[in-house]
């Protein structure tokens, strides 16, 4: 099949229209409710009405924008929309108005979390609400028992809300029962045990969310579209299973206020529980597919799914099994906007496709910061970079590196008009992304330099590999300008080496390394994926390994979610972890450490080698002879400072947008 084959022929499902309650979506790509991080003491602001009219215009059928509190006791981040005023329309509209001219449609989330509260206002230890005082694993808080009247008043809360949205232009508001929020809290046998008409039997428990359900209904008409979002398996030891929540979809769908179902999976509670909310990429494209199709067996309104559907053809063959009627495809739009167009265009190898790392979308919002992407840094910053900035006199500009950096840098500046020449040492661009795609579980993460190569390649860019750039090479082509991006090295230990030990460094044992038998000490000062990830290897391998990590866990610096898949397969493995320490000596068959708080010593014997993983060092010696030259040169990425995949890129769009 061609590339450039034409809609019908290659996602016939997923671009025919969907109606929802008596509103259409003119395809079955949804934008679901994520957290932005780009609300402005609880109301919509200019950039996240920027972010959202890029989706729209990108294609998008239907956004469902991200969740409102619809009470006081609601606000479980600082930075969340609140809908519990009047205030609230005014921003609604602006979304409506932004995106109704692309024919996308948009709901908005309604949203109480009941005992999942993030974080207070001040500081200090907020009171949290649900059913009864069943407590919170992931955030060890026990709730208070929400009373009579409070139920009361956050059912008003609800439909107070949904009519705000009605007033504000939307077209439609979803009820959030997913992830263990108050919804489940109540719904759930073994969280809420209750004596009222609000527990025990089955009907009673259902009753809140029936009673929030009716009361929008009530509030808004038929015409606004009314839809919950609802996990169809929790994945958690005490979260609800698929059993009870189809039992739940079926009893909701008859009685007939609902116009749709989204189902998801996972629960805040629990840190398991928590990985599904945005799964990373060692969970497999759309595994709750399945999930989906039971509810949609038992109900007769449309269902839409969420769960690592980041390609058009993985949401058509979803569509085509009858698994759901609509896919959300939110880490694919935040990755590339314009994946819809490009696909109804059948411009297929254009899309540049979500990997999964959560660094930039769900980790800045955990950090308190909006979200972007990795991939695409712009992303978050439409303010500034979906302006146009054609150039005003044409370049010459050389891109020395050919890791995520320069290759970002190189199609920007391509991309506005320069003429782009990117030299690379060695026989293949890419980077450190090379060594991260071989760990295990981490082959995805290979995306972000197979993405980087093709749109640098249709930007027109030239790329030289094989190539060390020399001042007599920077002479002899007498660029314009010169973007330094040339990376970072291996640091050596600093320590005590008696005898003759085998020492390794990370990159080394990644790319092939003679690693001996027995025990092997992986020295982890920089707490990311590198330490965990050859842990893993080398004991997948039949090594013996002994993590030590120079700070409080392994993979500390690391998005919790990914974090968190990654300690669970380090456990599985048979990894022992050493936190709070650092590596003081090794001999021929010891590594003497010292802990980090208390200052005292810590062996291990029996060790067959020592793996470093430590802070590298800038490789930009070429800095200061181009700067010599009297050449302008940019120093990005690890050959300034380095950091991560996520810096070096945003850092490569930064330095071609001003040239």
């Amino acid at each position: 099949m061609s590339a450039t084959a034409t809609m019908p022929e290659l996602f016939p499902k997923l671009f025919s229209p969907l109606r929802i309650g008596k509103t259409t979506i003119k395809n079955r790509i949804v934008s679901s409710g994520h957290d932005t991080g780009m609300s402005v003491a609880g109301n919509v602001s200019d950039q996240l009405v920027a972010y959202h009219r890029a989706r729209a215009v990108g294609g998008t059928g239907l956004i469902v924008m991200q969740v409102s509190g619809v009470h006081e006791t609601a606000q479980y981040t600082t930075h969340m929309l609140m809908a519990t005023d009047d205030s609230a329309i005014a921003g609604f509209r602006r979304i409506a108005e932004a995106v109704h001219p692309y024919d996308c449609k948009v709901f908005a989330q309604i949203f109480h979390p009941g005992r999942e509260i993030m974080e207070s206002l001040d500081g200090s230890r907020p009171v949290t609400y649900s059913a009864s005082n069943a407590f919170n694993d992931r955030f060890h808080s026990v709730p208070a028992v929400m009373p009579t009247a409070l139920i009361k008043e956050v059912i008003e809360g609800f439909a107070d809300s949904a009519e705000r949205m009605l007033k504000g232009g939307l077209d439609g508001a979803e009820i959030v029962a997913s992830h263990g929020y108050l919804p489940a809290q109540f719904l759930n046998p073994r969280l809420n045990d209750r004596t009222d008409e609000y527990g025990g039997s089955a009907e009673n428990r259902l009753r809140f969310l029936r009673e929030v359900i009716v009361a929008v209904r009530e509030r808004v008409g038929d015409d606004f579209v009314v839809g919950l979002r609802i996990s169809g398996d929790e994945m958690s030891e005490d979260g609800l299973v698929l059993d009870e929540t189809v039992q739940v979809c079926s009893a909701l769908n008859d009685d007939g206020h609902l116009d749709y179902i989204s189902v998801v999976a996972g629960t805040s509670a629990t840190l398991g529980g928590s990985v599904h909310i945005v799964p990373p990429m060692t969970q497999t494209t759309g595994y709750t597919a399945p999930i989906a199709g039971k509810i949609k067996d038992v109900v007769d309104i449309p269902v839409m799914v969420a769960g690592r559907i980041n390609q058009p053809q993985d949401a058509e063959l979803i569509l085509a099994n009858g698994q759901a009627d609509a896919c959300a495809m939110t880490r694919a739009l935040i990755c590339d906007p314009e994946m819809p167009n490009k696909a109804e265009l059948g411009q297929v190898d254009d899309i540049r496709a979500c990997i999964g790392c959560n660094q930039a979308c769900i980790g800045h919002h955990h950090a308190g910061y909006p979200i972007s992407c990795i991939q695409r840094p712009e992303t978050g910053r439409e303010l500034v970079y979906d302006l146009p900035n054609p150039v005003v006199r044409r370049k010459s500009v050389m891109v020395i590196g050919g890791g995520p950096a320069g290759l970002k840098a190189a199609t920007v500046a391509a991309q506005r008009g320069h003429a782009v020449t990117l030299y690379e040492a060695g026989r293949r661009v890419g980077g450190q992304v090379l060594l991260a795609e071989r760990l295990p579980g981490r082959a995805e993460f290979g995306g972000a330099i197979t993405n980087l190569i093709a749109e640098s390649q249709r930007s027109g860019v030239q790329i030289v590999t094989g190539t060390q750039v020399d001042t007599a090479l920077i002479r002899d082509k007498a660029p314009d300008t010169v973007i330094l991006a040339t990376g970072s090295t291996p640091r050596a230990p600093s320590i005590e080496i008696a005898d003759d030990p085998v020492v390794l460094e990370a990159r080394d044992v990644v790319n092939g390394a003679d690693v001996p038998s027995g025990r092997i000490v992986i020295a982890d000062w920089r707490c990311d994926w590198i330490g965990l990830g050859v842990a893993r290897m080398l004991a997948e391998r039949g090594r013996k390994v002994t993590l030590c990590v120079d700070g409080y866990m392994a993979g500390e610096m690391l998005q919790q979610y990914v974090r968190d898949e990654m300690l669970s397969a380090a456990h599985e493995a048979g990894v022992e972890v050493i936190p709070n320490v650092s590596v003081m000596g090794i001999d021929e068959d010891t590594v003497y450490l010292q802990h980090r708080l208390s200052g005292q010593p810590v062996m291990v014997d029996d060790v067959a080698a020592t793996v470093f993983s430590l802070g590298p060092i800038p490789n930009n010696g070429l800095q200061a002879q181009i700067a010599d030259l009297g050449i302008d040169v940019t120093a990005i990425g690890d050959c300034l400072a380095p950091r991560t995949v996520e810096e070096a890129v945003l850092e490569g769009l930064k330095a071609a947008w001003k040239i």
